[in-house]
């Protein structure tokens, strides 16, 4: 299905919209020049009905987002907050992902976006495994790109930018057309930095190793894992990870709204551990997805109920 022809209703500038008449103007500002910041949020099935997973966090990082590219939104944390909670409600969506947005409207053209106007939607659609059907239980398979992480000071990485991820469908388009399923991209220096959407760990000798946060974004989903991780008396270390380290790691694992938590069982061709899931992995999954859907009471305050 066209995600433009569809039933339901788009937040759009203060008000819900339906889906189909929420459109722009071919010379929107955004369009053209990639200024733009978005954010993706997951609603979880739970028993007190559909709840937002870490909607603050979220929220937080999308003005902080904008901020870093100099965008000034026109609304507040908790007016955004509440409009990704109406947004779910509108769609009568038990389970699913909200995305908001933040562009440059078709005020003018022009490097310069002063006058063009700023704009924000939020939308909220059923969406299953970002990375295939069993990817959870059976793992995926994933290259080293040939195109670099962005350097710090190219762009700027701890805003989850529209025009950054050009970088990332490069490298994703490059891993699928070599059939593998994801790609992880390595920073300018030539050490590990993150997958084409995720954040990446790895599992050595017990210990849970997470790269260096330079060139990569913060991930809600991360700082997550790395919380329950600690929970479970898992040691989590930083640092810098060569390539060659996911090669003999024990496990590797990508995180991230739409990944979630992902195992990794191959990478260029080399098995990772046994080729299966490991335990660690496992476990963390497990503790992750009972706090998602509100079955850990440990982190009820993760979820935001939309009802």
């Amino acid at each position: 299905m066209s995600m433009a022809d569809r039933d339901g209703w788009i937040w759009f500038d203060g008000a819900l919209k339906p889906w189909r008449e929420a459109a722009v103007h071919v010379l929107t500002h955004t369009l053209h020049y990639g200024l733009g910041v978005f954010e993706g949020v997951r609603a979880y099935a739970t028993p007190r009905g559909a709840a937002l997973f870490r909607l603050p966090e979220h929220t937080r990082r999308f003005m902080q987002s904008a901020h870093i590219l100099g965008i000034e939104l026109p609304y507040s944390s908790e007016q955004l907050a509440a409009a990704q909670a109406e947004v779910v409600r509108a769609n009568q969506l038990a389970q699913g992902y909200v995305r908001p947005l933040a562009f440059m409207g078709a005020g003018k053209m022009g490097v310069d976006p002063e006058g063009a106007g700023v704009h924000v939607a939020i939308a909220a659609w059923p969406w299953g495994a970002y990375l295939g059907d069993g990817a959870m239980e059976r793992g995926i398979r994933v290259r080293i790109s040939s195109f670099a992480r962005h350097h710090v000071n190219v762009q700027m990485c701890r805003s989850k930018s529209v025009s950054t991820y050009a970088n990332s469908i490069l490298a994703h388009r490059e891993a699928r057309a070599d059939g593998f399923d994801e790609a992880i991209l390595l920073d300018t220096d030539g050490f590990v930095a993150e997958g084409s959407g995720e954040n990446v760990f790895l599992v050595r000798d017990g210990r849970l190793i997470e790269p260096e946060v330079a060139s990569a974004l913060e991930g809600v989903t991360r700082r997550s894992i790395i919380a329950l991780a600690a929970e479970e008396g898992i040691a989590v270390e930083t640092r810098r990870v060569t390539r060659d380290e996911l090669y003999i790691a024990d496990e590797v694992f990508l995180t991230g709204t739409a990944a979630e938590v992902t195992p990794v069982v191959e990478v260029d061709r080399r098995r990772v551990g046994d080729g299966r899931r490991g335990p660690i992995t496992a476990r963390l999954q497990e503790r992750f997805f009972a706090c998602v859907r509100g079955a850990d009471a440990r982190h009820a305050d993760w979820l935001t109920p939309v009802a």
